[in-house]
């Protein structure tokens, strides 16, 4: 009986080396798009970048491709020389609490800061959060046009209305004269 020849896998026969290389690429996409982004703000070219980082041009570009993964290290000299830090920042959880008519109010773990154009902007609240009157701009400048967007927003919203809207310090100094159902109070006090 004559043996068949033996064929070597083609490039795409392997489902699970292609599935590994893409995950990998994956894990490697935030050191990527990060180096990328910040030597473009910067304005600088990849050999200066790499220069006042300590690393090589080849070496930066395979980073900014995803090629290769710098460690933290090198990625906050890269950052660096590109005029930006590394920086941990927590990531804010949401809980659903319950109220007595079956309502759910969306209670974060923590409120980041807003950067102050932001938080001090000009807005004008979507339909679903602001419904019963005409939409109108409201200034954030104003600490009586806040505390009404807080209510609202606390009452009405969910977390993307939260992170959008709410800065994580001014609430503390608004809370005593928020006008707040005491569920809505209560939730947020447990925070």
């Amino acid at each position: 009986m004559a043996r068949e020849p033996r064929r070597e896998p083609g490039p795409c026969a392997d489902n699970s080396r292609l599935l590994r290389i893409r995950s990998i690429r994956r894990r490697h996409d935030g050191a990527r798009r990060a180096t990328r982004q910040a030597r473009r703000r910067a304005r600088p070219s990849q050999d200066e970048v790499a220069h006042r980082a300590g690393t090589s041009r080849p070496t930066l570009s395979a980073y900014e491709h995803g090629h290769r993964s710098p460690t933290l290290s090198t990625a906050a000299r890269i950052l660096a020389a590109s005029g930006h830090e590394l920086a941990a920042v927590p990531i804010v959880r949401f809980s659903e609490v319950s109220t007595r008519r079956g309502r759910t109010i969306a209670v974060p773990s923590h409120l980041p800061r807003l950067p102050p154009a932001q938080a001090l902007a000009t807005v004008q609240l979507p339909l679903r959060l602001h419904w019963s009157t005409t939409p109108r701009s409201v200034e954030l400048r104003g600490r009586t046009q806040r505390a009404r967007v807080y209510e609202i927003v606390l009452r009405e919203g969910g977390p993307t209305d939260i992170l959008t809207y709410v800065d994580g310090v001014l609430p503390t100094e608004l809370w005593p004269d928020l006008v707040l159902p005491q569920e809505v109070r209560a939730a947020w006090a447990l925070r």
